[in-house]
């Protein structure tokens, strides 16, 4: 499995799934499970809905490296 998602992807996935699922446990909602989704792409760094799609923000970082030399 290639990772997909790059690394502001997966801040911004794993801010938000913390958030989801704080706000789940606060409002004592099973709603808050949804958090997981975007959690566990962040923490495995690959998403799913991104192979049909054709996307793949991980060329942003390599086009950032190349840059910073």
């Amino acid at each position: 499995m290639k990772t997909n998602l790059g690394s502001i992807d997966v801040g911004i996935r794993y801010v938000l799934g913390c958030a989801i699922l704080f706000w789940g446990v606060h409002q004592e909602t099973w709603w808050g499970l949804l958090g997981l989704v975007p959690l566990l792409t962040a923490i495995i760094g690959f998403c799913p809905l991104y192979l049909p799609l054709h996307l793949d923000t991980t060329a942003y970082d390599h086009a950032h490296r190349d840059d910073s030399n």
